[in-house]
């Protein structure tokens, strides 16, 4: 090569030198990106701030938005809708308020205060409601309020507790308060009650199947379930009876065929047997006349009959003669009841026999 070669060479390298030394001088020209230009593939890495696309704009300062592989990670998120259904893994913590128009839970733990505006409604499964209600536990056995079917109604485990100034009522009416029974209350089994004041009963009464009141006849019986007079009172085998007789009477005694005593300090003072016949024992003592056997009783004397008397078996009768039938005793008397001067005042039996001997007495003067 000539030196003349070397020379042109030279300078052109230098030129060469020159321009590429200008060019790096020359500040870097934009690139002109046109719209949907750039693909993904020709970014990697890097921080793109004040991003922005049609459904993304990106305001934050700091890593606020975590994406893994099936996995988002965020500290805070503002949501306005969910329009599908969200299944959450984990504990779901809320600080504020949950709206919803229907809750399903398989279990509930709360110890917060809970208010409502609607009432608590217990859904039926299979057609039943059954042992739906609220339920204690973790204290002994589980304490129940609840709705118990077939036949229905409420049950509780626990007893029932009002205030004592509350009362438990029907329609609107007291049923039952602290210490009183409601006026609408006409039934009732009781078997034990306490003392009772101003007792009033309407209808038939049974006491301990013992005394028995029936309202249809006004009647009491005592020991007697079928009363047969206004008070009854009924033993193994007789009945004793008050009870109203006709003609403003008033009948008492037995009912049955049994004799009856009427006694004192538990001694029968008067007997009076089935047929009839009464028993004075003891001291009888008669304030007044007595009368036997008379329909019009006067009380000018002490003791009057209508028929013949025995005193010590000495039979005193009244009759116009001797008798001449009849078995007599020694010593019975047969009082003139037509006595005339000149006869006599009676007849005395002086041999027992029929009709036995007898013999005039005491004549009377002319």
């Amino acid at each position: 090569m000539e030196p003349e070669d070397f020379k042109a060479l030279s300078y052109a390298t230098t030129k060469l030198s020159d321009a590429i030394m200008a060019i790096a001088a020359k500040p870097p020209t934009k690139p002109t990106i046109l719209d949907r230009e750039l693909s993904g593939n020709k970014i990697n890495g890097g921080v793109i701030t004040n991003f922005s696309s049609a459904g993304i704009r990106d305001n934050a300062r700091s890593n606020t938005l975590l994406i893994e592989d099936n996995t988002i990670t965020v500290k805070n998120a503002k949501i306005d809708v969910i329009p599908q259904s969200l299944h959450i893994k984990g504990a779901l913590n809320v600080e504020g308020e949950i709206t919803a128009q229907k809750l399903h839970v398989n279990e509930l733990s709360a110890d917060v205060r809970q208010e409502r505006s609607t009432p608590l409604v217990f859904q039926a499964e299979d057609g039943k409601i059954g042992g739906k209600g609220l339920l204690w536990a973790g204290e002994g056995s589980t304490k129940q309020f609840i709705y118990k079917g077939n036949p229905g109604g409420l049950w509780s485990s626990e007893h029932l507790e009002l205030n004592r100034d509350k009362e438990f009522k029907i329609d609107g009416l007291t049923v039952l308060g602290f210490n009183y029974l409601g006026d609408t209350v006409t039934r009732s089994s009781l078997q034990t009650v306490g003392v009772l004041q101003n007792l009033q009963t309407a209808g038939d009464c049974n006491l301990d199947n013992f005394v028995f009141y029936n309202s249809s006849l006004s009647r009491l019986g005592i020991g007697s379930e079928t009363p047969a007079g206004t008070l009854t009172v009924g033993g193994l085998t007789s009945t004793f009876i008050v009870d109203e007789d006709t003609n403003d009477k008033i009948k008492i005694g037995t009912f049955s065929a049994s004799a009856l005593d009427i006694i004192t300090d538990n001694v029968a003072r008067i007997t009076i047997s089935n047929a009839g016949t009464i028993t004075l024992k003891k001291k009888v003592v008669v304030d007044g006349s007595l009368g036997v056997n008379i329909t019009n009783f006067t009380t000018d004397v002490d003791i009057s009959t209508s028929g013949p008397i025995r005193i010590q078996n000495k039979k005193f009768d009244i009759g116009v003669k001797i008798p001449n039938a009849g078995m007599h005793n020694t010593g019975d008397i047969i009082w003139n009841s037509n006595p005339a001067p000149t006869g006599y005042v009676g007849w005395i039996c002086v041999k027992g026999g029929s009709p036995g001997e007898w013999r005039a007495f005491g004549q009377i003067q002319q």
